[in-house]
């Protein structure tokens, strides 16, 4: 079964709709520069209603390890997903609890100079899970674009030897079975494309993500 995680959570209503329809986990945004952005009490409050079998992941831009450990205490969250520049020094972070390291696949690919035979990706913690997105240095995440699939199929399969991978960037209930499909990764990543704006969910965009995600599990199991 992939794993699906509706990112950019701000209130209740929008994290009860993803939990129905079978999301595996929801993600909060502790960005400020990002229009999904809430504070530790925000999340603390709608976590605190949402089953535990459900993962709560906290989204952090260039944090200091410290930092979001308190974070993640303080709103009680599960995981932390690192959207900044964290996978270049992975060390600093081996005291946090589960971690996704995000990889923006742009930057992946202009900074190859080697065979993926002999390149060596960061040395990130086992445990941890790598989350391919289409986000700049300018723009972190939600763009609301894909990054170009099918020039990533080999990159999804060398790091998917080393970690679990997420993909995300552009993903929408139309699409996501495709771009599942053809990467096949261990999970799936959305906020945008299921939004009715920024830091608002579309329950009926939601419910359709998910389902088109779990049609697609039955077709390939």
């Amino acid at each position: 079964m992939t794993w699906v995680k509706i990112c950019g959570m701000t209130n209740l209503e929008d994290a009860l709709v993803a939990v129905e329809a079978g999301a595996d986990a929801v993600g909060f945004v502790f960005y400020e520069k990002s229009p999904r952005c809430v504070t530790v009490e925000t999340a603390r409050e709608i976590v605190e209603k949402l089953p535990e079998s459900v993962e709560k992941v906290g989204v952090f831009v260039n944090e200091s390890p410290e930092h979001v450990s308190e974070l993640l205490n303080g709103a009680r969250l599960t995981a932390a997903q690192l959207h900044g520049d964290e996978y270049q020094f992975p060390e600093r972070y081996s005291t946090v609890r589960k971690l996704f390291f995000s990889l923006p696949v742009a930057s992946v690919f202009n900074d190859l100079s080697e065979p993926i035979g002999e390149f060596v990706f960061p040395k990130l913690p086992k445990s941890s899970g790598i989350l391919l997105d289409s986000g700049t240095p300018e723009r972190r995440g939600g763009t609301g674009k894909p990054f170009a699939w099918g020039d990533a199929q080999w990159l999804v399969s060398a790091l998917t030897r080393l970690h679990p991978v997420v993909i995300a960037g552009g993903l929408t209930a139309s699409n996501v079975a495709r771009a599942a499909d053809l990467l096949k990764p261990w999970g799936v990543d959305v906020a945008s494309g299921v939004e009715e704006r920024p830091g608002k969910k579309d329950p009926e965009k939601v419910r359709a993500f998910v389902r088109a995600v779990r049609e697609m599990d039955g077709r390939a199991g």
